[in-house]
């Protein structure tokens, strides 16, 4: 069936990351461990616990602190590095997303928190306003706030459901290889987009636009 749904992440698709700039700023306040506490690839029970909304910020960065070893350091310090990881929206990828609302149903389901989307909402307006980024979507699933998070097979089965999407007529891209399989068991045709290669170009090469 032609597609007609794309279901977008946010981090490493949409917005660029650099997770080392994260493990880097715990490194500088004196964390040691912090890549075998969290990484893209894996991260311990509190970092999806967060994502999900389950646990508060002020319950977060407690237990983080906890977590890191960094019982002397300031949250705002902590919530610094914690924020290191969040780049910009390059134009390339608005660009992009005004060209793909012209031509298909676009979702975003992205993996996230609430000290994240305060941090990203700030960083957004550096591109476009916050409103016209959003209005590239019909409808934006933040983990935290559906207390669903990827690779779950029942966060990609809400997303479906909540906007009533066929599941052979949708797409998924997201740029962490452990998502993939979740998606694949929902019905959705999930792909890889792998470091380096631009959100743009994999979309051409898949005969997306």
């Amino acid at each position: 069936m032609a597609v007609k749904n794309i279901i977008l992440d946010f981090g490493g698709v949409l917005l660029d990351l650099n997770y080392m700039r994260t493990q880097q700023a715990f490194v500088d306040l004196g964390c040691k461990n912090f890549e075998q506490i969290y990484s893209q690839a894996q991260q311990t029970d509190l970092f999806n616990q967060f994502d999900k909304g389950e646990v508060s910020e002020k319950v977060f960065f407690e237990e983080l602190k906890n977590l890191s070893g960094l019982k002397t350091i300031t949250i705002n310090d902590i919530k610094h590095a914690w924020n290191a990881m969040l780049i910009n929206l390059p134009e390339e990828n608005y660009t992009l997303l005004k060209e793909l609302k012209n031509k298909y149903r676009v979702f975003l389901l992205s993996n996230t928190n609430e000290t994240h989307i305060t941090a990203f909402e700030k960083l957004i307006p550096e591109t476009c306003p916050l409103p016209e980024f959003e209005s590239m979507f019909e409808k934006i699933y933040y983990s935290c706030r559906i207390n669903l998070r990827k690779p779950d097979v029942e966060c990609f089965l809400y997303v479906l459901n909540d906007s009533n999407l066929n599941p052979a007529e949708t797409i998924f891209i997201d740029d962490s290889i452990q998502h993939i399989e979740g998606a694949k068991k929902s019905g959705i045709a999930p792909y890889w987009l792998q470091k380096g290669v631009s959100t743009t170009s994999f979309l051409k090469e898949i005969n997306i636009l």
